[in-house]
């Protein structure tokens, strides 16, 4: 009795010292619909102040819906990220335009800490699969990053700003994109993420089975159903998702801490300030840092001496 009472409180005091070093060390990935984010927006000093304070939270942060023409609003972005945070250096990068119509194209920007990421790989999609030609609207900018201080060490992200009229097809025909990605750069390490507009009246239950990105095996879909990632009080619809492929990537992400962030209540502004900022929450997930397998290790030295056989060392 007393040795099950001592396992306990050994085991909460391995909680407790892993929640303390969470908040630290912990690496967080975002995604974040900028809504229509160029030279109009990038010249409201208080816009542009929050949009830096929610992406400096990040290690690395994928933006949407960049209409950055004149190339000058991401630059001030930047510089602004490294005057304000100055314990780490960001830098971004980003897809060429894109969009069906010359008169409105996107760009996905990533936003990185390279102290904490490295860039290893990027890739364009094409979108010339043999049957299923120009798929996309807005066709993914894959990337690939090195992060040595987390549990996973080297992951992809394929990022996608679903067209909402064309939801159901464009998010069946990523999964197409991860297979290649998988192929090409023989990883099984990929997460998926972005504003899939994957609720509400753009991805209608019945069309859900229709969906590979939904119905494929090991994929994880991490921002629960229901969950609001929208700032307007009249809509309330899980557009923004994250979801990661395989069993090993999902044993390595904090449990429970993929959500949206609420960047309004956060920072204290009215619904009218935060639409100035964007119509979305970003959405975010932890990446387990390799604390929580030393910590683990030390836990159950300290309880027999020798590691436990039968036990899963990733927690």
């Amino acid at each position: 009795m007393r040795s099950s009472s001592l396992l306990l409180l050994l085991f909460l005091t391995f909680l407790v010292g892993v929640c303390e070093v969470q908040g630290a060390s912990d690496f967080r990935i975002c995604a974040f619909n900028l809504h229509h984010f160029g030279d109009s927006k990038s010249k409201k000093s208080n816009v542009m102040h929050t949009l830096t304070r929610i992406i400096a939270r990040c290690d690395v942060c994928l933006l949407q819906e960049v209409r950055d023409t004149q190339g000058k609003a991401v630059p001030l972005l930047l510089s602004r990220l490294n005057r304000y945070d100055a314990q780490h250096d960001y830098k971004a990068v980003a897809s060429e335009r894109l969009g069906r119509s010359s008169s409105y194209q996107e760009q996905y920007v990533f936003v990185y800490r390279t102290d904490t990421a490295t860039l290893t790989g990027q890739y364009q999609y094409p979108d010339d699969r043999p049957g299923d030609v120009d798929a996309f609207s807005r066709e993914p900018f894959v990337v690939r990053f090195k992060a040595p201080k987390t549990d996973i060490k080297e992951f992809v992200l394929i990022p996608q700003h679903t067209t909402p009229t064309n939801t159901t097809k464009e998010l069946d025909a990523l999964y197409d994109v991860l297979e290649q990605v998988k192929t090409m750069w023989k990883t099984q390490n990929v997460m998926l993420l972005g504003d899939f507009n994957a609720d509400c009246g753009y991805l209608a239950k019945k069309n859900r089975k229709k969906v590979r990105l939904i119905t494929g095996k090991s994929l994880y879909w991490l921002i629960p159903e229901k969950t609001d990632t929208t700032v307007r009080l009249s809509t309330s619809c899980t557009y923004d998702r994250i979801v990661v492929h395989g069993e090993r990537f999902a044993r390595a992400i904090v449990p429970l801490s993929a959500s949206p962030f609420n960047f309004q209540l956060e920072y204290r502004l009215t619904e009218e300030q935060a639409l100035e900022v964007s119509d979305h929450y970003p959405v975010e997930v932890l990446l387990k840092d390799n604390a929580y397998n030393v910590s683990f290790n030390a836990l159950l030295l300290s309880i027999s001496g020798h590691p436990q056989k039968g036990i899963r060392q990733e927690f």
